[in-house]
């Protein structure tokens, strides 16, 4: 039967690979990636660098898949998702069936870790349940962009007995700040927010390109930085054609 990897691959810095993620790296004759488009070519160019660091003298090929558009509303944010994952499911179903013999190995290498903020493993159950697809599958772990986050600025996320909630900038934007949390990390945000959190007395600890050689952090009192944190997402956008950032938010009579 087919073998499926999910490898984590930390967030940014090859040195976060794990052990495990390394002896994965080696079983694996195929690694698919989606072809997001030049602007975010990077991310690829380093899911390739990761291989040809810790690949030991066996043959492999990467297979490039075209990411279909997602339609931003067609239903729904949450049922434009679905019909996104539903579309490339398909797509990665005929490219594993073409790719993989019937006992070999592919493997998806995945930023950070394969259990925050990544569609990989819901992929994986769109094949197993909607396709005649056969394969087992394994999840190898990864250093989360929330970790580095934490590291490079000495945190601990949470505070004494306190809560800490993980959400994306969207569901801040729309719902606030959670009521029962002192502190949140916050990712996938568009930019919109940041300035919801305004709402609350908040410092934050703010991370882009973390564990890359770009990595920018800056902390401080939310409404104090604000301006400054906008015009640097907005001047390394241009400069790169994406921005990756991730941000802790902590009620400052947090203790």
């Amino acid at each position: 039967m087919r073998k499926l990897l999910v490898i984590g691959i930390g967030a940014g810095n090859p040195d976060f690979m794990t052990v495990q993620a390394i002896d994965a790296l080696n079983k694996a004759d195929v690694f698919f990636v989606f072809d997001k488009g030049e602007p975010k070519g990077d991310l690829v160019r380093l899911r390739k660098d990761v291989c040809e660091r810790f690949i030991r003298d066996r043959p492999y090929r990467f297979v490039s898949i075209e990411d279909p558009v997602r339609d931003p509303l067609p239903h729904g944010y949450k049922q434009g998702v679905r019909d996104w994952h539903r579309e490339r499911a398909l797509r990665l179903a005929s490219q594993i069936a073409a790719e993989i013999d019937e006992d070999g190995c592919g493997a998806f290498l995945v930023w950070g870790d394969p259990s925050l903020y990544d569609s990989t493993l819901r992929l994986l159950d769109i094949l197993r349940t909607d396709t005649s697809l056969a394969f087992d599958h394994d999840v190898i772990p990864g250093i989360s962009a929330v970790q580095v986050l934490a590291a490079r600025h000495r945190l601990v996320l949470n505070t004494i007995g306190g809560t800490v909630a993980v959400t994306t900038g969207r569901e801040l934007a729309e719902h606030g700040f959670p009521g029962d949390a002192d502190s949140i990390v916050v990712m996938l945000d568009r930019g919109d927010g940041l300035r919801a959190a305004l709402r609350e007395d908040v410092d934050i600890y703010w991370g882009a390109y973390l564990g890359t050689p770009n990595e920018i952090l800056l902390s401080g009192r939310l409404r104090d930085i604000i301006d400054d944190i906008e015009q640097i997402r907005a001047c390394e956008k241009d400069r790169h054609g994406w921005i990756m950032d991730t941000y802790l938010l902590r009620r400052t009579r947090a203790g």
